[in-house]
């Protein structure tokens, strides 16, 4: 699938569940909620032992799950990725080294950006949709919209990550700079650690109604 396409996939859900997963035995469980709740996406993290196997169980028995790895912070776990079956890759940052790889991957790739020269650098890469890293506290919607004024034109958009939660989604969603938003809040570690999957089920149908009600208006 080309990464155009995968881009699509991801402004059209609205919302890309960010998830650390500590252990494997949780990853289909965690799927399962997700996609009943409404959102059939999730960035799984490397930020656990646990990340590459569990990106492996979910490509492999969840192909109706479109499946991310996050927190690619080295050619190592883009190439982790790639190798268990990862639709696309995000970082936190943004790493030539691992935007080159990815490309020779031909892996759809989403880097982290802060900065107006981060932006230049990933869209000299080809990047269009770009990781906004960490929100809220580099001046969130606003701080968006400023970037629409230079950049616009380009084909830009963003996916707020850090600080994002069910109090201003809306807000977020109804930036026309953001594709979508990354949400920690749907599913925590203590969620997946106690098993309460009715409740991020109920969060993600929450969550897939503000994303409605943002785009029919």
């Amino acid at each position: 699938m080309q990464a155009s396409e995968i881009y699509e996939q991801l402004t059209a859900i609205g919302i890309v569940p960010v998830i650390a997963i500590e252990r494997v035995e949780h990853a289909l469980p965690l799927a399962d909620a997700l996609m009943d709740g409404g959102i059939p996406v999730v960035e799984i993290t490397f930020r656990t032992a646990a990340a590459a196997e569990v990106l492996r169980l979910l490509c492999s028995e969840r192909p109706n799950l479109l499946v991310g790895a996050g927190t690619v912070l080295s050619r190592e776990n883009a190439e982790a990725a790639f190798k268990v079956g990862a639709r696309f890759g995000v970082a936190p940052g943004i790493n030539p080294k691992t935007l080159e790889l990815a490309s020779k991957l031909s892996m759809p790739f989403v880097p982290g950006i802060a900065t107006p020269s981060e932006i230049e650098l990933a869209l000299t890469f080809g990047c269009r949709l770009l990781k906004f890293f960490p929100a809220e506290l580099l001046g969130g919607v606003e701080m968006l919209k400023a970037f629409l004024g230079p950049y616009g034109h380009t084909g830009v958009r963003f996916i707020p990550t850090g600080g994002v939660s069910p109090a201003n989604l809306e807000s977020y969603l109804s930036c026309k700079a953001v594709a979508a938003v990354g949400g920690t809040w749907l599913a925590k570690k203590e969620d997946l650690e106690e098993g309460r999957w009715d409740e991020i089920r109920t969060r993600c149908r929450a969550a897939v109604e503000i994303v409605r009600r943002v785009r029919s208006r």
